[in-house]
């Protein structure tokens, strides 16, 4: 549409003028006009070799398609205008796409000079601009002086002498409470005993952060908001899209990806750069728990939460940054860097580190709400890439590869096995059948149940690989060894003193859930526990903690032992990625605390136990009793099973003392005979 002259400009006009004008009043009022398609097309034409047409030019075209001079001087006007600015809008978008490439670039520029390291001497390079660095050094060199001068002051308050007296102290790779054992290649274990008093408190309280403090900019959070939003994207059409993405695996029946139909579906920049180090893992699992919409994300958003939630998977998480937060009080919108492990419950097995954004977004109103008494239903997804810097144990070569050992299947079965643990936690009505009629209340129930997650808790912590809880393994067994940590404890809820823990790992040809049903029942269990000296147990108190009966919290007082006021406290738990049971000694009065319902936080435990996991090699058998497994139950078509042992014991109650080696023999004899015991009760062979 364009602006148009009615008449030749007001007066009589030109003679020119006068063949246009006439002496017609609605043209004359006429303000507009639209231009007809032929119209339009001649005078883009015209555009097109003459940007700028002069005035005979515009005469000419006036006569030609029959409008005013000033029409077309007009519409080469606005159409210079619109052209000026669809150039702008294009440059604009060229300039943001090369902005956006530059910033990528410059983000993995900092990143590979982080890693950069000097070829002759292994160190980081020196810059080109020597005199700040220098300068930075000496810095860093009086600051390290003044924290030695304060840590040299403390320790000498606990020592009780200067520190300039003591003997120099050699550095520790592996840990702050690391247990010094000579060499023992094949010449037997020798070495000096370690003296704790250069320790005067425990592994929490040391700095060992196991990541790397992280200073994010503005430039770094708008990148990593762009990622998740992304992210979320891929995530949705990962949910909502079935065949050929998501194929069903031809062994076990899980949903795993069809990897060439991924690539089609969300192609990449640079996939011919694709690392031969790196393997995909991914599945994809659904089910239903009993818990709300809303008390699940606020328990993933959570760090805290989310480790007591998955206390058998995660074995830390800690927020890093926030980088947004969410809208309206609520999670969604909300997105934070997070540094995680994850572990498999066993000493051979490494944890996996990874920085992890975590972004929570409410696709539609209504996408979080409840199925009815409280349920909801959960769809897990795992797409990721690993690359393995160690190389995998062989015993668990099978189960780590083929992505069960942290697949989908496995977060959410022990996602439901959790929330019913939970949902029992808040029932207020108690049973005499489930509780054997000694303890007496719901509260002393509750507190019992907060006493036995602690314990699981402590002997997944005891158990895992962490940085934070890395020992020495010694040979022991012929199969793996094992490995012995020494720490000393100061913390509530522990014994004060040094602890020596131990754990191995071994292999049985037997499926996980009957190893499960032979540490679970009362009966069998004199042929390994060497708490009971070889009595019969007898259960006096009982727990359910969900709807499978072997998901329970027991109380066992040992028969015919003149320890009368020792009790065992015990959780078994099991779903179908694995099992756990998981034991302490408590002594009587610290029981009937909890029973009574007071708090339990301070009651001392050091548990011992053992984890069940399915080898990975699914049991072929016959057809049909390969065909009636329920898809999901790793542990039914499981033809072995991986178990790891850990016991903690209390080696000196006083906070200065030495270890000697018999110590570290005992515990190792420990588990060597225990470990015996359960392959000869179970008829297995020995090596």
């Amino acid at each position: 549409m364009e602006f148009g002259s009615g008449g030749g400009g007001g007066g009589g006009g030109s003679g020119s003028g006068g063949d246009h004008d006439g002496s017609d009043p609605q043209k004359r009022k006429k303000r507009y006009h639209r231009h007809t398609a032929l119209q339009i097309q001649r005078l883009e034409a015209m555009f097109k070799d003459c940007p700028h047409p002069d005035e005979k030019q515009r005469l000419q075209l006036s006569r030609e398609l029959g409008l005013a001079p000033r029409q077309i001087k007009f519409w080469f006007q606005n159409r210079r205008t619109q052209m000026k600015a669809q150039h702008e809008r294009a440059d604009n978008c060229a300039l943001r796409a090369e902005n956006d490439k530059i910033r990528c670039e410059n983000i993995a520029i900092r990143e590979a000079l982080k890693n950069v390291i000097c070829p002759s001497c292994g160190g980081p390079p020196v810059t080109e601009d020597s005199y700040f660095d220098e300068q930075k050094l000496r810095m860093e060199n009086a600051q390290l002086k003044e924290e030695l001068d304060r840590v040299s002051s403390i320790a000498a308050k606990y020592i009780g002498r200067p520190i300039s007296q003591l003997p120099p102290v050699q550095p520790i790779h592996i840990s702050s409470l690391d247990l010094t054992m000579g060499t023992f290649g094949g010449q037997g274990i020798s070495g000096p005993s370690l003296d704790l008093d250069l320790l005067p408190g425990s592994s929490s309280t040391l700095p060992n952060l196991p990541y790397q403090q992280i200073v994010l900019s503005d430039m770094d959070k708008s990148l990593m908001t762009d990622i998740a939003a992304n992210a979320m994207e891929e995530l949705l059409r990962l949910l909502q899209t079935n065949e050929p993405l998501w194929m069903k695996s031809s062994t076990d029946g899980r949903d795993v990806i069809d990897l060439d139909s991924y690539e089609r579906m969300f192609p990449r920049a640079n996939s011919h750069l694709k690392n031969p180090n790196v393997r995909i893992e991914s599945s994809r699992d659904s089910g239903v728990v009993i818990m709300n919409g809303l008390a699940l994300v606020d328990m993933f958003m959570d760090c805290s939460k989310w480790v007591e939630l998955f206390p058998t998977i995660v074995s830390m998480a800690k927020t890093i940054e926030v980088i947004s937060s969410g809208m309206m009080g609520g999670h969604s919108g909300s997105l934070l860097l997070i540094y995680e492990e994850l572990q498999v419950l066993s000493p051979v097995v490494p944890t996996r580190e990874s920085y992890v954004l975590r972004y929570c977004q409410q696709i539609e109103q209504g996408s979080w709400a409840d199925l009815p008494n409280g349920y909801s239903k959960v769809t897990w997804v795992e797409h990721l890439e690993i690359e393995d810097r160690t190389p995998i144990h062989r015993l668990y070569q099978d189960l780590i590869q083929s992505g069960m050992a942290f697949g989908a299947d496995r977060w959410l079965a022990t996602l439901q096995r959790m929330c019913e643990r939970f949902a029992c936690l808040m029932v207020s009505g108690t049973s005499t059948r489930d509780l054997g009629g000694v303890i007496p209340s719901p509260d002393g129930k509750r507190s019992m149940m907060k006493l036995a997650q602690r314990m699981v808790s402590s002997f997944c912590t005891s158990i895992s690989t962490s940085n934070r809880y890395r020992g020495t393994t010694i040979s022991g067994l012929n199969e793996v060894g094992v490995r012995v940590t020494l720490h000393k404890s100061m913390d509530p809820g522990q014994p004060n003193g040094v602890v020596l823990n131990a754990a191995t790992t071994f292999w049985l040809p037997i499926p996980p859930q009957n190893v499960f049903n032979f540490f679970k029942d009362e009966r069998t269990r004199p042929q390994w526990d060497v708490l009971t000296n070889g009595n019969a147990v007898q259960e006096v108190a009982h727990i359910a903690n969900g709807s499978n009966p072997g998901n329970c919290i027991s109380v066992l007082r040992a028969i015919n032992t003149s320890q009368n006021n020792m009790l065992i406290l015990q959780e078994s738990c099991i779903d179908s990625s694995g099992s756990l049971v998981v034991y302490c000694p408590v002594d009587l009065p610290a029981i009937n605390i909890a029973m009574s319902g007071e708090d339990p936080s301070y009651i001392p435990l050091l548990p011992s136990g053992f984890t069940i996991s399915p080898d990975g090699h699914l049991d072929q058998g016959d057809g049909a009793s390969t065909s009636s497994n329920v898809h999901g139950n790793m542990g039914s078509r499981s033809s072995g099973s991986l178990i790891s042992v850990a016991f903690q014991i209390l080696v000196s109650s006083l906070p200065s003392a030495k270890l000697n080696m018999e110590s570290v023999t005992t515990v190792n004899n420990l588990i060597g005979t225990t470990v015996q015991q359960i392959k000869a009760a179970l008829n297995c062979p020995s090596s």
